[in-house]
């Protein structure tokens, strides 16, 4: 019989062929004291058991309408995530009899810190631009979580070299809101641009993405 990292791997591998590009999986305890939960002086998970599977879909610039957010439906590339989430938890329970479910997006829904939880499951590193940056994809993936009701161990170290370390900061220097003009990321001078672009009164909202196209 196999055991609970032999089925999560299988887990992340059945995601792959569902149609993300992207996969990984963490023990749910990992996330309840994460770094940004320690920022938003929150918590960052409900859940102190289990594994959260962490999938993620490639936005690629060339169709960015994928993220082009709708009052009540979210974005194009959220709702094929939140589909390729469904349907690994119901093959999850019909192949194992695994209980599992795809977590909402929003924190206050009941979600997790996705960008906290792909790095802690060896999916990325966060660059400069405040990021999740893909080997292969650098910031344009976007992510979902399911949680499963299986143990998991934390996955093996994986070497993310740094690719902002000789970077003159591109995404810095592209940013009309300066939310990283004291060398830190200003989540505050973000949103103004983002609560600028829900206030245009439009029914789908492009979003300013000019930090992460701007990265090479």
């Amino acid at each position: 019989m196999k055991n609970g990292m032999e089925i999560t791997e299988e887990i992340v591998g059945h995601a792959l062929m569902l149609g993300a590009d992207v996969g990984g999986s963490l023990p749910a305890a990992l996330l309840t004291d994460c770094p940004s939960a320690r920022a938003d002086n929150g918590q960052g998970s409900v859940r102190d058991q289990g594994t959260y599977i962490i999938i993620g879909l490639f936005h690629d610039p060339a169709t960015p309408e994928m993220d082009y957010w709708e009052e009540g439906r979210g974005t194009p590339g959220d709702r094929q995530l939140g589909a390729i989430g469904r349907r690994l938890a119901g093959w999850l329970h019909e192949t194992y009899a695994i209980n599992a479910e795809l977590i909402p997006y929003q924190l206050y829904d009941g979600g997790i810190y996705l960008k906290d939880a792909a790095v802690l499951a060896k999916i990325g590193s966060i660059g400069r631009n405040n990021l999740v940056l893909v080997p292969g994809y650098g910031p344009r993936i976007r992510f979902r979580a399911v949680w499963a009701d299986i143990e998991s161990v934390l996955p093996a170290p994986v070497d993310h070299t740094n690719p902002c370390m000789k970077c003159p900061g591109y995404c810095q220097n592209a940013c009309p809101m300066r939310a990283f003009e004291t060398g830190i990321y200003s989540r505050e001078r973000c949103l103004e641009r983002m609560d600028a672009d829900k206030m245009r009164g439009k029914e789908r909202i492009d979003y300013c993405r000019r930090c992460e196209l701007a990265c090479p």
